[in-house]
């Protein structure tokens, strides 16, 4: 790989780089956005070691927002965020015992002397940080970007093993104990077999509410409500993750009993610490010890070793009964266990050089591949799926698998019919490997990707020269594009609409008609139209139902026709007169069948213009990732909009202005210069502005935060950092620049004020260095609404 790298040029570099930073950054944001994984580990491992090496040969390459720089990512939601005091870092990982032996030798030889090495189980969960002052909770923190995580504090003590208060005494005034949030596989099974059960009594519900009504119940919308509502799980790591993180006080009824039982689920191992400033142990084996101490549970399955032979003995062993243990696992990490050597080999700037993840292949399962279509997402890119016959694979049934582009089926030498070899990468990422040539019967066909897009056809090209994947150029028009943007625009990270989802986004944009058969002008040709959609628009439609697995048009196995749904009309079942009162068997005999009444409109299509309005004053960064601008995500929108302030200043900033901004750099600065110049995104901004979406910040002081006259912080600058009672990390910021001050995000000796709550971090130690006035929740409210001399 060095010597293929060392012949390209600049160009040919920042080209492959580009390529490179967009696949990595579309896997994260699914990763730790929507608990969504793209790829399997060795092919996102593999990527950004191609980008190191890309960036080691030209440094130039290497901007502040390049992957290679960041750990993990910024989840997207509502919950209030904490900077943690000590960065939490990521592991490198390994794939093969070869490359583990030569990791030990190289760590061994750094170290300069014989090394120790604590070896342990590798936990498919949720890694969280659980900050204790004096031996008390004060936050629990998921890792986010590993500076600022989401705090999930509640939750957190409904887990099991998660103290409120430690056991023990001598406890230091500050520690960050690391660990991992996770669902045992059997608690997994019990989660789903929960989920199935709340399925049938929230259709059962349904059913007893018609008859009450005295209306007829519609069995089949209920059932698909009911699926929606109470999925079944696709692996415990979702599962955790997303439990960890739901807001349970918005729930009532079945949702809340399904939200605490999933919160129940959960369990916890710690395998380190952060923030410690001496610890008293000399070891990472003693430091657990010390933790089991203060009822922290650990991991049972640690050893310590000594030589590369009973490291490799331990990998090999637990890879023998992998499916023995309690909870998922993916791998073994291995850690230098003195401490002294942490500090000594260091880390780079996401992971830590005395530590290894060590990840197991995975299972591997024949199955048929019924055949392989293309689908078109959001952003264009048209990517075969294999549908095959189910197989059960590492705790669960794959009837898919993604084949990401028609070279990477060439390369798999697969044909339609084959039977093939399917895996699940990293135990959860489903991944076609090969043909089983020995089971051809001459019965298969290639695969030919088609010329045009399967949506519009329009004609498939790359869209850069070099790029391997096709995509279709219809951005604007092509309804499969369109549909993924407005269910983005709808999705938590963006706008956060409840009522637009997947079926909804559909049916405001793809091929609508009504049940005479007349084709319809979807309401949306663009998401530009979404905030002037008014009823008599999306009542009238109705759509044919599609199989997610094949693309393919369901059909009633009664009439033979299309199954057609109404999803913003209410729909009531009758019989003909005098038919009413009858018995379901006497109607059968007679031959009598139910009729549809279409009643206008539907709870879902008054909710959906509800939530439309409402959407239209969300805060600014909300609004810059619904528009979909490449790379634009919640992080990179939040600087953007805590630093500019409305969408025209960003408009009119310079790429070097952009790209000087915290997050941002100049991949992102690049990519918002190129929508800009599109006409149809400019229309979209056009129109809703003219609909009334409010595109800039209230009271903020333009870039820069430079300060606005006449607030009571006019000329005064603050640092707002931790949790502060009552206001959110955005809230806090908001409330500074309101009030004509400067919300700064680091501290200097031009900081008036730094307000400080649990989890201030270094920041909080800067301002006691430099003697500035440092203010708790209380006071920082007293500041923000009635000035500094208000403080006395």
């Amino acid at each position: 790989m060095a010597d293929d790298i060392e012949q390209l040029t600049l160009d040919e570099a920042r080209t492959e780089a580009r390529g490179l930073t967009e696949r990595i950054l579309e896997a994260k944001e699914a990763y730790y956005g929507r608990d969504t994984s793209l790829v399997d580990d060795a092919t996102y491992d593999a990527w950004m070691r191609r980008l190191e090496a890309l960036e080691r040969r030209y440094p130039e390459l290497r901007g502040q927002d390049s992957p290679t720089q960041a750990v993990g990512a910024a989840e997207a939601s509502d919950l209030a965020t904490i900077e943690h005091a000590e960065r939490m870092l990521s592991l490198d990982n390994v794939f093969s015992i070869d490359e583990l032996r030569d990791w030990l030798a190289k760590t061994r030889a750094a170290a300069g002397r014989e090394v120790a090495w604590l070896t342990e189980l590798k936990i498919d969960g949720l890694a969280i940080s659980l900050r204790y002052e004096n031996g008390v909770l004060t936050s629990a923190a998921t890792r986010g970007d590993g500076r600022v995580g989401e705090i999930v504090t509640e939750n957190a003590l409904r887990v099991a093993g998660i103290p409120e208060r430690l056991s023990g005494e001598g406890h230091p005034a500050i520690v960050e104990v690391r660990g991992e949030v996770f669902i045992p596989v059997a608690a997994f099974e019990r989660l789903n077999a929960l989920q199935a059960e709340l399925r049938e009594r929230a259709v059962a519900e349904g059913r007893e509410r018609a008859a009450a009504r005295g209306r007829e119940f519609d069995e089949a919308r209920a059932v698909a409500s009911a699926a929606r509502r109470f999925p079944a799980f696709a692996n415990p790591r979702n599962a955790a993750s997303g439990g960890l993180r739901q807001q349970i006080e918005k729930k009532s009824g079945l949702e809340l009993e399904a939200a605490l039982a999933r919160v129940g689920s959960l369990q916890l191992y710690v395998h380190g610490i952060g923030a410690w400033p001496d610890p008293p142990v000399a070891a990472q084996s003693e430091v657990y010890e010390l933790l089991a101490g203060w009822g922290l549970p650990t991991s049972p399955h640690t050893r310590v070793c000594h030589g590369a032979d009973e490291v490799i003995a331990f990998v090999e062993g637990y890879g023998e009964r992998r499916h023995s243990i309690e909870h998922e696992l993916d791998g073994i990490v291995v850690k230098v266990d003195e401490l002294d050597l942490h500090d000594e080999l260091g880390a780079t700037s996401r992971a830590p050089r005395w530590a290894i993840a060590y990840k197991y292949p995975p299972e591997e399962v024949h199955t048929r591949l019924l055949d392989i279509v293309v689908s078109v997402g959001r952003t264009g890119r048209a990517t075969p799926y294999a549908v095959m016959e189910p197989a059960h694979v590492a705790g669960s049934v794959v009837r898919q698998a993604t084949l990401h582009n028609q070279d990477v089926v060439k390369a798999k030498g697969v044909l339609i019919g084959d039977t093939v070899v399917l895996r699940k990468a990293g135990d959860v990422i489903p991944e076609v490997l090969g043909p089983v040539v020995d089971k051809r019967d001459g019965t298969e066909r290639a695969f030919v990707m088609p010329a045009d897009c399967p949506v519009c056809g329009t004609p498939l090209r790359p869209m850069k020269e070099g790029d391997i994947d096709l995509r279709c150029p219809n951005a604007k028009d092509c309804p499969a594009q369109v549909r993924g943007r407005v269910e983005h625009i709808g999705s938590r990270g963006a706008l956060d609409i409840e009522a637009l989802g997947e079926v909804t986004a559909a049916a405001l944009t793809q091929g609508a008609s009504t049940a005479s058969g007349e084709r319809m002008r979807p309401p949306l040709r663009t998401e530009a139209g979404l905030f002037d959609l008014t009823l008599d628009e999306i009542v009238p439609i109705e759509v044919e139902v599609h199989d997610v697995e094949t693309g393919e048009a369901k059909i009633d196995p009664q009439t033979g026709e299309p199954v057609r749904r109404a999803p913003f009309q209410r729909v009531e079942l009758t019989y003909p007169p005098g038919w009413e009162d009858a018995t379901p068997a006497e109607r059968r005999k007679a031959g009598i069948k139910k009729d549809f009444r279409l009643v206008h409109p539907s709870a879902q299509a008054t909710k959906l213009l509800e939530e439309l309005e409402k959407a239209k004053t969300k805060e600014l960064w909300r609004l810059l990732v619904s528009l979909n601008i490449r790379h634009v995500g919640p992080v990179a929108a939040r600087a953007l909009a805590g630093w500019f302030g409305s969408l025209d200043a960003i408009r009119a900033a310079s790429r070097d202005e952009l790209a000087a901004v915290e997050g941002v750099g100049p991949i992102i600065a690049d990519s918002l210069l190129e929508w800009f110049e599109v006409d149809w995104h400019r229309e979209i901004i056009e129109r809703w502005t003219a609909a009334g979406v409010r595109f800039e910040t209230p009271g903020h002081p333009g870039p820069g935060a430079a300060v606005a006259a006449g607030g009571v912080l006019e000329g005064l600058t603050v640092v707002a950092t931790g949790t502060l009672e009552g206001y959110t990390r955005e809230g806090a910021q908001e409330a500074i620049i309101r009030a004509g001050g400067k919300a700064a995000s680091s501290v200097s000796k031009k900081t008036d004020f730094v307000a400080a709550g649990p989890g201030a971090g270094s920041k909080l130690a800067k301002a006691e260095e430099l003697g500035i006035r440092i203010l708790d929740a209380a006071q920082f409210h007293v500041l923000v609404t009635e000035g500094p001399d208000a403080l006395g």
